[in-house]
C-alpha cells in the first residue's frame, strides 16, 4: 500500500483516479479548490482524506510521509489559458515547480506530473515521439514544457519524476466536461441535432479515455522504477484521429445528425499525430481499456441516461471556461 496525494482530484480525470487507487488498496489524500465540484453530474468518489484548498498552499510538513504525489491540478485547457494567461503560468508552472521542490524536500520519492501532447502544437511531421521538436502555441502547452524542464533538474536517486504527456482526453467522468472535442461533438449531436465542426476537420488529435489516463498514473505508481525522469506520451498508436473521423463516429451513434463545417476558426494550427511506442516499452503490460468507439458508446449511454439537453449543451455547467469566468468575476466583485 502506498500513501498518495492527488492534486485536482475533483476535476475530470481525478474521480477515476481516486476510485482506482482506493480499489487497489492505497491510502489517498485529495486536494482540490472545488471550483468545479458543484457542477459534477454524478456523485464524486471520496478519497481517504480530502483537503479543500489550493495545492500551492501546501507546506513541506504537509507533504511528509507521502510516497507519491500525482499532480493533476491545472488551468486545464487552451481557451482557459488564453483567458487568464498570467494565472496559467502562476498555477501550472510556478506553482507546480514549487510543489515538486517541496515534495522532494519532504522525502516524496515519486512525482507523477500530468502533462499533455499539446506540447507538440503544430507538429512538423506525423507520428511525433518524445524526441520530436516541441512547438507549443498556447500558454497551457508552454507552462507544461517549462514545468517538465525545471522538475527534471530535481531528479536523483531519491526523487523520481515522470512526465505523462497525455493525449487529448474524452469520455465519461462523474465530473463531465463538454469542452473537449469528442465530448463536444457528441453532446452537440444529441442536444442540437447537428455535429458542428469549427475547423475544416483535417487536424490530427491523439485521443485517450480519461479513465485510461488515470490507469496510466496507477501503473507508474505500481512500477516505481519505470520512466524515471522521462517524458512519456500516454495513449495508443491506433487512437490517433482526424477531427472529421470523430464526426463520422458521432454520426454512427446519431444517424439523424448532419455534419456541419462552420469555418469559425479556419485552419486549426493544433495538428499532431503522436507515437506511443515508448509507453509500450516502459510499461509493456499496460494496455488501453477503451478505444474511441467503445468510449463514445459509453458516453452516449450516459448522455441518454442524464437526458442531456440543449440547455445542458449551451449552459455553463459542463464548460470549464464558463465556470471559471463566473467565479473569477465573483472574486473581482468581492
Amino acid at each position: 500500500m502506498a500513501k498518495v496525494l492527488v492534486t485536482g482530484n475533483n476535476g475530470y480525470i481525478g474521480p477515476h483516479l481516486i476510485e482506482l487507487l482506493i480499489k487497489a488498496g492505497h491510502e489517498v489524500t485529495g486536494i482540490d479548490l472545488d471550483l468545479f465540484t458543484s457542477e459534477a453530474w454524478e456523485e464524486l468518489p471520496s478519497p481517504t482524506v480530502q483537503w479543500v484548498k489550493d495545492f500551492r498552499s501546501l507546506t513541506v510538513e504537509d507533504l511528509r510521509n507521502f510516497d507519491c504525489v500525482m499532480h493533476l491540478a491545472a488551468i486545464s485547457n487552451d481557451p482557459m489559458g488564453n483567458l487568464v494567461e498570467e494565472l496559467t503560468y502562476q498555477n501550472n508552472e510556478k506553482g507546480t515547480i514549487e510543489l515538486a521542490k517541496k515534495s522532494k524536500e519532504a522525502g516524496v520519492s515519486r512525482f507523477l506530473f500530468s502533462g499533455s501532447c499539446s506540447v507538440y502544437g503544430k507538429g512538423e511531421h506525423l507520428d511525433l515521439d518524445e524526441s520530436s521538436k516541441l512547438n507549443p502555441i498556447t500558454a497551457y502547452a508552454k507552462s507544461k514544457i517549462n514545468s517538465e524542464k525545471e522538475i527534471s533538474e530535481l531528479a536523483d536517486e531519491t526523487f523520481s519524476p515522470v512526465f505523462l504527456r497525455n493525449a487529448t482526453a474524452y469520455g465519461y467522468s462523474p465530473n463531465l466536461r463538454i469542452d473537449l472535442v469528442v465530448n463536444n461533438l457528441l453532446g452537440c449531436a444529441i442536444a442540437r441535432g447537428d455535429i458542428r465542426i469549427m475547423s475544416d476537420g483535417s487536424p490530427w488529435r491523439p485521443l485517450i479515455h480519461c479513465k485510461d489516463i488515470a490507469r496510466a498514473f496507477v501503473a507508474f505508481l505500481e512500477n516505481p522504477k519505470a520512466g524515471h525522469n522521462m517524458a512519456i506520451n500516454i495513449g495508443g498508436n491506433n487512437e490517433n484521429y482526424q477531427v472529421r473521423n470523430v464526426a463520422d463516429y458521432v454520426q454512427q451513434l446519431c444517424p439523424n445528425a448532419n455534419i456541419v463545417y462552420t469555418g469559425e476558426v479556419g485552419e486549426d494550427p493544433r495538428n499532431y499525430r503522436v507515437n506511443f511506442d515508448l509507453l509500450n516499452k516502459i510499461l509493456p503490460d499496460f494496455e488501453l481499456e477503451y478505444n474511441l468507439e467503445s468510449g463514445m458508446q459509453e458516453l452516449y449511454k450516459k448522455y441518454m441516461e442524464h437526458e442531456f439537453s440543449q440547455n445542458d449543451f449551451e449552459g455553463d455547467e459542463f464548460v470549464r471556461l464558463k465556470v471559471l469566468k463566473k467565479k473569477l468575476y465573483k472574486l473581482e466583485r468581492n
